[in-house]
């Protein structure tokens, strides 16, 4: 079979809304390749309910919204990283609205109807109904799919990257990726002049999570194997409400709905979060995830519930037909009754380290959306401020890009990938066994409670199992299940390791052997042994977090 080798200007590894922004950015001038894990609707944004946090009512400002993100990140964001993204949003919004987004609109249609989630102080969440992900999606995808500039190659997950020595600047370069065709079975070349890793987030490693199958940390793994930092890889945020049924694999409900008036209940009906916290249903998302996991094991129960069903059939029909569609699929009325929630593992608010531009530390490398850290999530991302995200560092990568490309040459022909040495394998429970293995220890030693011995036995466990895996991806052909096992056990690594350093509890982070917040705050910065280069960069030190 003839090994294919792609050539294209710009190269976005991952096609949900970060990559697509980027790519509908620049392809008036470039041409673009967009690469795909599975379909083209298989990400983490199609599946996105809630909506994007933006300053657009006129008793709402860009110092409340920064105001309200500092809070929610625990003293770790980045101020001026917050402040470049919401300064943009309502720019970002009108750019969606533009390429013609639907996002609901008050009754007599003269506004955007914004909602309040946790953490925020204003009704500041533009929405389609609860399919807000899939809205902007779709929208996109129609753009993309219709421009000369823009091709699409789906079933495509990239295996490493392509790098070499910059003689310019004396650092490391990306120059495309070996990309597996799930399809054909062969590893493919992708070279490009500028690579963009909009790969999501690595929520898979964990036993429960509300994210699809493809948040397996592959950008991180890649970026990291390169040669790039990463940063607060400890804080994982776990979504407190995510639908608990046999059946339902990983159907998350929406935020929004407690932002509505829902209440969170035990199992005898009676309501708990005002012995939490005085925001009770809307406190931030660490607060009401450790709430539950609390509730759950003190009280030996399976799940609790969020209850919206005292509010009119028809408010609940209007704002949340997504929710309450998937719910009747399982026998869940939830006009009539609660809904049985459990906490699960939603965002990574760390990731490859990249200033305003979305540059890495190697040259002609991106990372912009889930992929990245950027200073805005701080401890705990606050909601709706991720999607947003996606949109405003895209559109600041394309910028940059466009404004510097010219200068960059054509890359010289990579070689091909070599898989002459390997041999089909006859032991593929070997993967399967480790990927539960891997995902189970996780969810037990570092999950939303954690302490130090658990996370020394995960650091033994995740030394062997990478042991094993390296051995496995030496010997035999590569495949879908393998890639990702790989690229999910160094991440686990990597979160493991940031969790081991930070001696506090903070945001998202909580352990049980350091139940305080230190008074210095730090970011976590991991440091690979071939760090590519000197930064381009220096991060300054976050701001302190106001008081409430």
């Amino acid at each position: 079979m003839a090994k294919l080798k792609h050539n294209y200007d710009v190269l976005v590894v991952g096609s949900g809304a970060a990559g697509l922004t980027l790519a509908l950015s620049l392809a008036n001038n470039l041409r673009v390749a967009v690469l795909s894990k599975g379909e083209l609707t298989a990400g983490s944004t199609w599946h996105a309910q809630g909506g994007i946090a933006a300053v657009l009512d006129d008793q709402d400002s860009v110092e409340d919204h920064v105001a309200d993100t500092l809070v929610a990140g625990a003293g770790l964001c980045h101020e001026d990283s917050v402040r470049f993204t919401v300064e943009r949003s309502k720019q970002a919004i009108q750019w969606l609205v533009d390429l013609g987004v639907s996002f609901t609109r008050v009754e007599d249609g003269s506004q955007f109807h914004l909602t309040k989630e946790g953490g925020h102080s204003h009704r500041r969440i533009i929405h389609s109904a609860d399919a807000t992900g899939m809205a902007v999606h779709s929208t996109l995808l129609d753009r993309v799919r219709g421009h000369k500039n823009l091709d699409t190659f789906d079933n495509r997950i990239a295996v490493d990257l392509l790098t070499r020595p910059n003689p310019g600047t004396g650092k490391v370069q990306c120059t495309g990726a070996y990309v597996y065709n799930r399809k054909s079975d062969a590893v493919e070349t992708f070279q490009a002049r500028a690579v963009i890793l909009a790969t999501g987030g690595a929520s898979k490693v964990y036993l429960y999570s509300s994210n699809p199958d493809s948040a397996s940390g592959d950008g991180i793994a890649m970026a990291w194997r390169a040669g790039c930092r990463v940063a607060n890889m400890e804080f994982n945020q776990f979504h407190p409400t995510c639908l608990y049924h046999p059946k339902a694999g990983s159907f998350l409900i929406t935020e929004a709905l407690r932002g509505e008036g829902a209440h969170l209940k035990l199992p005898n009906g009676e309501r708990f979060m005002e012995r939490f916290d005085p925001r009770c249903e809307l406190a931030p998302r660490d607060i009401v995830a450790r709430a539950i996991d609390y509730e759950m094991k003190r009280l030996g129960s399976d799940c609790l519930y969020l209850d919206i069903s005292h509010k009119p059939e028809a408010f609940i029909n209007e704002h949340f037909p997504t929710v309450k569609a998937r719910c009747l699929e399982f026998g869940i009325d939830i006009t009539r009754q609660p809904i049985p929630v459990v906490p699960a593992a939603h965002y990574t608010c760390g990731g490859v380290v990249v200033n305003k531009r979305g540059q890495t530390d190697l040259d002609q490398l991106y990372a912009i959306g889930e992929t990245s850290f950027t200073g805005l999530h701080g401890a705990n991302r606050m909601a709706s401020n991720s999607l947003l995200e996606c949109i405003v560092y895209a559109q600041s990568a394309a910028e940059h890009i466009e404004a510097t490309l010219a200068s960059i040459p054509t890359p010289e022909p990579a070689p091909h990938w070599d898989d002459s040495r390997v041999t089909d394998s006859d032991e593929d429970v070997v993967i399967s066994h480790n990927w539960d293995e891997l995902r189970r220890f996780m969810w037990d030693y570092v999950g939303i409670v954690r302490t130090q011995k658990r996370l020394e036995r995960a650091t033994h466990r995740i030394k062997l199992l990478q042991k094993e895996i390296q051995e496995y991806y030496r010997n035999y052909k590569i495949g879908n299940d393998l890639i990702e096992l790989r690229n999910l056990a160094m991440v686990a690594e990597l979160i493991i390791r940031s969790a081991m350093q930070r001696k506090e509890s903070r945001g998202l982070h909580y352990s049980l052997d350091y139940p305080d917040a230190a008074e210095e705050t730090r970011d976590t910065i991991l440091v690979p042994s071939n760090f590519a280069a000197q930064a381009v960069f220096v991060k300054r030190s976050p701001a302190p977090c106001p008081k409430e």
